[in-house]
């Protein structure tokens, strides 16, 4: 039966299985034999839903049998599931007593498309960014071991997360005795050798129950014997080491001390129950390698998985962004400058950045999940007298603050920050908002920021930051150009600079009150100033398309300003240190604030959950809405 039959036969039967499982415990009641049919309707369910909706599809129909055996082995929430990244915990979502809200997966009000405390219990750690499910795990199992608590802890791992460091540094803390199982999601890279017909006979050996238990029970004996045994128990351990790594090399997971089971079929149904179920009995800290494929069960997804992993909502128009122009303009000047190097930590796709690594191989380095390798690696690149640019997502830069301050800034190092997905992102909620990083590069001295609105004020930008030698960001939305923006700001064609454009630099008549904004929630801001105007109102719009210094931006806002009228700050970030705050204090001390009325609108130092089906900006409180109630405010003072 093709693959196309089986999933029309499958949906002609409905969702008999899943629809009936409330709980694992309805998961658990399940005959065995039910197992295949209730997994091919879970897979139906991913490609339906994350094919509407957008999200993450191909590491999600992966793990189908992973998960499914997960709760049929272990006791959730008693035992503590955690995902890393949490973009693989759609089927967990499904198997906890969410299968009837699935449908609103990524939508505002509805299922998250992370693991998510205040969604569900059986969401015991939340999480969106890579590497930090260990260190959680540990948490949680040392915390179980301390209460005198018989919970078991599982982290999912995908291959992926080893690259940051974050995997490594809990794993020199993972010690023996504790409950805590470690399963190894293998669907990309290899991360042991394990080829080899020795290799194979030990994944199966290990798969067996009475092989610990025969290896315990040999290790007591040997160590019973007097005078000589501990003597003889060290001298078999390390001749069975010696072997073994002669045929197939060390296991990094058995040199720290850790039982190892693996590596196996992740798509096997019976082969990861067993091993689960093999774990259990341990009671001890034990490592699982498993190997999934990306996307089973739909061939368009098995055929190109990544082109599966993070998907738009269907109907969403593919339009040329910023991150694809970034790399065109990057192209373009390492033609001119052969030390212009390009760095991404793992996200070359999603930042633009996969044609200069054709075009430019040998000046493009992707340094994995690794975000302050990168920016100290950057910093490296700049003392030794090239011009390394990072393109790396607003929320993903955190991890490298102090990488930013202490080994490019305290430095002056001019090292190039392009901020991709600055703002809110709606489908994927807190974790991935671009909120902080004007806050946070705000207090950084010597760092300049820019915030072009156009494809030609991104390129402008990128010159002019490589021309100046010195600490720089350039921040810019997800998405493409804003049309609207363009040609209100741009009348006269391209910039040959950036700085502060105005919507009406030919009026003759004052305006009534000016809202002073950068980035893309300058369009809300038109709309605002066109509802205002309907009331009899005028409003001017100071775009700014660099941030800081902040005191020159303060000096070319001053001689722009109508005497007298009330200023509104707008920004798409928090409040605290942000560009209000800075840009207010800059224009105090130059003087321009005397007298005069003015108001922030921020998201209001708040991490922005979307918890209602409304638009994100709304949700924060800085849509048009919000700003032409506080204008009005402002004029009734």
């Amino acid at each position: 039966m093709s693959h196309t039959e089986h999933t029309q036969e499958t949906a002609s039967a409905g969702k008999s299985y899943l629809s009936a499982i409330h709980t694992p415990a309805d998961l658990r009641a399940l005959p065995a034999e039910a197992i295949p049919a209730l997994c091919a309707e879970i897979r139906e369910t991913l490609v339906e839903t994350v094919t509407k909706n957008g999200g993450h599809l191909a590491s999600n129909l992966g793990v189908v049998e992973l998960s499914v055996a997960m709760h049929r082995v272990f006791d959730c929430p008693r035992d503590h599931f955690i995902f890393d990244v949490g973009h693989q915990s759609y089927v967990h979502k499904l198997l906890t007593g969410r299968y009837e809200a699935f449908s609103t997966l990524r939508q505002g009000g509805g299922v998250s498309g992370f693991t998510k405390r205040s969604e569900s219990e059986y969401d015991c750690f939340g999480a969106g960014h890579s590497s930090t499910s260990l260190s959680a795990a540990l948490g949680f199992a040392q915390g179980d071991r301390m209460s005198g608590s018989e919970a078991f802890t599982l982290a999912v791992i995908g291959d992926g997360a080893f690259t940051g460091g974050m995997i490594h540094e809990a794993m020199n803390n993972v010690t023996p005795g504790l409950r805590l199982i470690i399963i190894i999601n293998e669907n990309e890279m290899s991360i042991s050798k394990n080829i080899g017909r020795f290799a194979t006979h030990m994944a199966r050996l290990r798969r067996k129950s009475g092989y610990f238990k025969t290896k315990k029970g040999i290790s007591r004996f040997l160590k019973r014997i007097p005078l000589v045994g501990d003597a003889l128990f060290c001298a078999a351990r390390d001749t069975k080491k010696a072997l073994k790594n002669a045929l197939y090399g060390s296991n990094y997971f058995e040199d720290l001390g850790l039982y190892y089971l693996g590596p196996a079929d992740g798509n096997d149904y019976e082969a990861v129950e067993g091993l689960l179920t093999e774990a259990k009995k341990l009671n001890d800290s034990v490592v699982i390698h498993l190997k999934t494929r990306k996307g089973k069960g739909y061939a368009p997804a098995e055929a190109e998985p990544g082109k599966y992993h993070g998907m738009s909502p269907a109907g969403a128009v593919s339009v040329e962004n910023f991150s694809h122009r970034l790399g065109e303009i990057l192209i373009e000047e390492a033609g001119k400058d052969d030390r212009i190097c390009a760095i991404t930590a793992a996200m070359s796709e999603g930042t633009g950045l996969e044609t200069f690594r054709e075009v430019c191989p040998h000046r493009f380095f992707d340094v994995g999940i690794a975000e302050e390798h990168a920016l100290t690696f950057a910093a490296g690149l700049a003392a030794d007298g090239y011009k390394p640019i990072t393109a790396i997502y607003s929320s993903f830069l955190q991890r490298s603050y102090d990488q930013i301050i202490h080994d490019v800034a305290l430095q002056n190092l001019p090292v190039l920050m392009c901020i991709d997905r600055a703002g809110l992102n709606g489908g994927d909620g807190p974790t991935h908002h671009g909120l902080f990083d004007v806050s946070f590069l705000s207090a950084i001295p010597g760092v300049t920021i820019y915030a072009p609105v156009t494809f030609a004020g991104l390129a402008v930008s990128v010159r002019r930051a490589l021309a100046e030698g010195v600490p720089a960001a350039i921040r810019y939305p997800n998405g493409g150009e804003d049309e609207l923006l363009r040609t209100t700001f741009y009348p006269g064609g391209d910039p040959t600079d950036v700085g502060v454009r105005e919507s009406d630099p030919d009026s003759l008549m004052p305006p009534a009150a000016v809202i002073i904004t950068h980035g893309r929630i300058t369009h809300e801001a038109l709309v605002a100033r066109e509802r205002l105007s309907a009331e009899g109102i005028s409003v001017g719009i100071l775009l700014c398309e660099y941030l800081k210094p902040y005191t020159r931006l303060a000096d070319e806002i001053a001689i722009r300003l109508p005497a007298g009228v009330p200023l509104l700050f707008v920004e798409e970030e928090i409040r605290a240190g942000g560009f209000g705050m800075m840009l207010t204090d800059a224009l105090r001390r130059n003087g321009s604030l005397a007298g005069r009325l003015f108001a922030i609108l921020a998201t209001d130092d708040s991490f922005v959950s979307q918890d209602k089906p409304e638009p994100i900006l709304r949700t924060a409180g800085v849509d048009a809405e919000a700003m032409v109630s506080e204008i009005k405010k402002l004029l009734r003072q």
